[in-house]
């Protein structure tokens, strides 16, 4: 059986760069066991782990399998003593925006994996660490990274805009499930703000034939109206420490409490 001597678990997707890296860099401090996902490890995280005396796994997974990670999340969690967290979390924070285009001109694997990664993963992670963690006696959380997006829609990016739109749906719909079960955990799907990531920097960086919206995304960036990653971060996790997390399942990072 695996061992931690922390109490607080919490399992990262997309924990390799950008949003995902810097929510996992500031967990890890004493008390805390972090997994992340992503397609490889992050040497950065290995040496914030270090300096905080956290205790860190990570897994080079590729979510356009989403089948396979949650087969592995679901068997990891079997070789724990759930027992022993207080608290256990999952952050569904991966995505992909592709390369932006009307749909009439998109290439079908490039949507496929687009809806694999950000609708179809969270969905099974989410389904495997519902049933891994059912009988554990600590608080249970699931938090989605959605996107403002999700909300309103934006030409070029249909896929993105659906994950993320389908992604708030599943989130109201198993916080219907989940508010009538022993111990059930609570989920929302959070728009995080306008953030400063790799995801930003393909949208400025697409053809304003196949993305007309191109120079809004570049404005932002000169207007200094993106937020980084490391504020980002800070302000999901305080959201993620509300009292009040989970009464509403599709919220924003800039709701009041």
């Amino acid at each position: 059986m695996t061992t931690f001597a922390s109490s607080h678990l919490t399992v990262i997707t997309g924990a390799s760069r950008g949003l995902g890296r810097a929510m996992a860099e500031q967990l890890l401090q004493a008390g805390h066991a972090v997994l992340g996902i992503a397609r490889k490890p992050s040497p950065e995280l290995a040496e914030a782990a270090k300096a905080g005396g956290a205790e860190l796994t990570q897994w080079a997974q590729d979510l356009s399998d989403p089948m396979a990670a949650a087969a592995r999340l679901s068997d990891w969690l079997q070789t724990l003593d759930g027992q022993r967290f207080d608290s256990v979390t999952l952050i569904n924070n991966a995505g992909t925006v592709g390369n932006p285009a009307p749909l009439s001109r998109a290439v079908p694997a490039e949507l496929a994996q687009a809806l694999r990664i950000g609708l179809e993963a969270p969905m099974l992670l989410t389904a495997a660490f519902l049933g891994g963690t059912r009988e554990w006696r600590g608080a249970r959380k699931v938090l989605n990274i959605s996107s403002g997006l999700g909300r309103n829609a934006l030409g070029s990016q249909a896929p993105y805009c659906a994950a993320k739109a389908g992604m708030d749906h599943f989130s109201r719909a198993v916080a219907l499930e989940e508010a009538h079960a022993p111990n059930g955990a609570r989920i929302v799907s959070l728009a995080p703000g306008i953030i400063d990531t790799d995801m930003q920097v393909q949208l400025r960086g697409a053809s304003a034939e196949q993305f007309p919206d191109r120079t809004r995304f570049v404005s932002m960036k000169e207007e200094g109206r993106l937020d980084s990653p490391q504020g980002a971060a800070a302000k999901v996790l305080a959201y993620l420490a509300r009292a009040d997390f989970g009464s509403n399942p599709v919220a924003d990072v800039r709701d009041p409490a």
